[in-house]
């Protein structure tokens, strides 16, 4: 294995703080990548790894090792692409918030795949916290602005908001004309991820932001659910206009204080600050930025 191999190996066992998990990210035998390592500290004369029974640690001299891997293997793989004219490739790990992946991702993907035929693109699902070095993803696309000062958030879209419920539900509580006419309403509840609470309504009224927790009989933790909650009639709701489009269209909801909208959600891409993004990454995020452009419509 020459040294350029070695780096990026040394590279993926820091980040998935596993021999074994690097082995199999690169398809090599568990007993390569540890003569590997063994033969890097060697010549380097300095210990790179803290091993223990769980996990293994870059020691001081493998965080530092670990950050000039990072910046020669980018520049590398920059400079073949620009003399070469080669397209990315490799293997490309994104984790996606699985509603927004299907109305605004999924379409296109084929397309994306056919222009570039070199890149393999690995597909996580899912609304959690993702460590994006330890987990040994690329990048993350996420509702909300990002709270993760290792993260570089890039913002591709701003998704308009609103709030809805079922025709049944306004027969039995009555049609606010104003926010100020909440009472008596009940809302379902949507919990918070990061804190386990439900989150308020939100209006845009008399140019402030006004946040209102309404009584509510049912908390959920999931979109799908979230929804389907309201056709029965259990609440008020506030979600993307893009998720209602056809229960709007069926009558199954219908739009509550439309002149008093929430704030709209920005959606963002996020990728590790200490990470120079290589080709294929940043012809991904370009990309994805582009579907979101065509697809989420210009808002007033």
């Amino acid at each position: 294995m020459d040294k350029v191999d070695a780096m990026h190996l040394f590279a993926r066992i820091v980040e998935r703080r596993s021999f074994t998990m690097a082995a199999q990210d690169l398809d090599l035998p568990r007993s390569t990548v540890t003569e590997v390592v063994k033969r890097l500290e060697a010549r380097l004369g300095v210990r790179l790894l803290e091993r223990t029974t769980r996990q293994v640690r870059p020691t001081l001299d493998g965080e530092a090792y670990y950050q000039r891997c990072l910046s020669i293997l980018a520049e590398i793989e920059e400079a073949e692409a620009a003399f070469t004219g080669a397209h990315p490739s490799g293997l490309l790990r994104v984790d996606v918030h699985s509603v927004l992946a299907r109305h605004f991702m999924l379409p296109g993907l084929p397309d994306f795949l056919a222009r570039h035929p070199g890149i393999q693109l690995r597909i996580g699902e899912g609304d959690r916290y993702v460590d994006l070095v330890r987990e040994g993803v690329d990048c993350v696309l996420r509702v909300g602005k990002p709270t993760d000062s290792s993260m570089i958030g890039r913002q591709i879209a701003l998704l308009e908001e609103g709030t809805y419920a079922s025709p049944a539900y306004l027969e039995r509580h009555g049609n606010p004309a104003s926010p100020d006419d909440l009472d008596g309403h009940r809302m379902v509840a949507f919990v918070s991820s990061a804190t386990g609470s439900a989150l308020p309504l939100e209006f845009q009224q008399d140019g402030a932001l006004r946040e209102v927790l309404l009584p509510h009989a049912v908390s959920v933790a999931g979109a799908e659910m979230y929804i389907a909650t309201a056709r029965l009639g259990l609440g008020l709701i506030q979600v993307p206009s893009y998720r209602v489009q056809e229960d709007l269209a069926r009558g199954t909801l219908v739009p509550v204080l439309a002149r008093f909208p929430p704030t709209p959600s920005p959606v963002y891409v996020l990728y590790p600050q200490n990470r120079q993004l290589s080709p294929r990454v940043r012809v991904f995020i370009d990309w994805l930025s582009a579907e979101f452009a065509a697809r989420v419509p210009a808002m007033a």
